[in-house]
C-alpha cells in the first residue's frame, strides 16, 4: 500500500534524527521518493513540503530540499518565567539559550497615547492613557528568531530603568519588582499562522515557514496586569515545552 505524505515525512524526520541526514544535507528528491515509497509525485512533493513547514528542512529552488542546520531553541515556559530566574539577575532569555550566542537588536522604547485598543484593554487602561512600548528583535547564533513588543502603563514606569534600552540585571521583571509590582502570575495565548511579508523579512524566514504568535500578560499577586508582551517566533526555530504536575 502506498505511503501517505505524512508517513514519508515521519520516516525522513526519523532518518534526520538518527544522523543519517546531518545538518545541511540534501534530502532525497521527489523522483527518489516516488521510486522508494511507490507513491505519486504529488505525494512525494507534499512529504517534503511538510518537513519544510515543520522547520526540519528548507527548500532551495532548482536545487532540492536540505536539512536545517540551526539547532532549535527549547522554550520551557515554566522555567523561563520563574521568579528565581529573573530575581537572580539572569534574563528570561538566558533560560532559553544557555551559552549560545544571543543579541537583542533594533531596540525601540517610546511612549504613546494611541496604543491599540487590545493593548489598553489587556492593561485595563482608560482610552487615551499613555503606554510605554518596548520593541526589539532577538538573534541567536546569527539568525533572527523572534520579534517582541512589550507594553506597560506609562505612569508607574516613567523615569525608571524600564524606559532604557537596557533595563539592567534581571530585565523588566526585576525592575517591576523594584517598583513593588513584581509579576507572579502569567497567562500566555498561542496561535500559529503564516507571517506577513514584513514579518517574514524581519525574521529572515524560509519560504512556507509559519510563525507562532504569543501574547503574554504578567500580573501581580493582586491580579493587576503590569506587562503585555506580544511575541512572534520563527516556528522552525523553536520547540515549545510545558511541564505540569497533576
Amino acid at each position: 500500500m502506498p505511503e501517505t505524505a505524512r508517513q514519508i515525512a515521519d520516516d525522513l524526520r526519523a532518518r534526520v534524527d538518527s544522523g543519517e541526514f546531518g545538518p545541511g544535507a540534501r534530502l532525497p528528491g521527489e523522483p527518489t521518493l516516488v521510486k522508494q515509497y511507490g507513491v505519486a509525485k504529488m505525494t512525494a512533493a507534499n512529504a517534503l513540503k511538510l518537513l519544510v513547514v515543520e522547520g526540519v528542512a528548507y527548500a532551495r529552488p532548482g536545487s532540492g530540499t536540505y536539512v536545517r542546520d540551526f539547532t532549535p531553541i527549547r522554550r520551557v515556559a515554566t522555567r523561563r518565567l520563574s521568579r528565581s530566574q529573573w530575581s537572580s539577575g539572569s534574563s528570561v532569555w538566558a533560560a532559553d539559550v544557555s551559552d549560545r550566542a544571543m543579541e537583542v537588536i533594533d531596540i525601540e522604547v517610546y511612549e504613546t497615547a494611541t496604543a491599540p485598543q487590545w493593548v489598553t484593554r489587556a492593561l485595563r487602561l482608560e482610552p487615551g492613557e499613555s503606554v510605554l512600548v518596548r520593541g526589539r528583535r532577538y538573534v541567536v547564533d546569527g539568525s533572527p528568531v523572534q520579534l517582541a513588543t512589550s507594553y506597560f502603563a506609562a505612569d508607574p514606569v516613567r523615569n525608571t530603568p524600564i524606559t532604557q534600552p537596557d533595563p539592567g540585571p534581571g530585565g523588566v521583571y526585576a525592575r517591576l519588582a523594584d517598583l513593588g509590582m513584581a509579576p507572579v502570575d502569567f497567562t500566555e495565548e498561542l496561535r500559529a499562522r503564516m507571517p506577513s511579508s514584513e514579518e517574514a523579512e524581519l525574521l529572515a524566514l524560509l519560504p512556507a515557514t509559519p510563525v507562532v504568535e504569543i501574547c503574554r500578560t504578567a500580573m501581580t499577586a493582586e491580579g493587576r496586569p503590569v506587562e503585555l508582551n506580544h511575541m512572534l517566533l520563527d516556528a522552525g526555530s523553536y520547540v515549545m515545552q510545558y511541564d505540569f504536575t497533576s
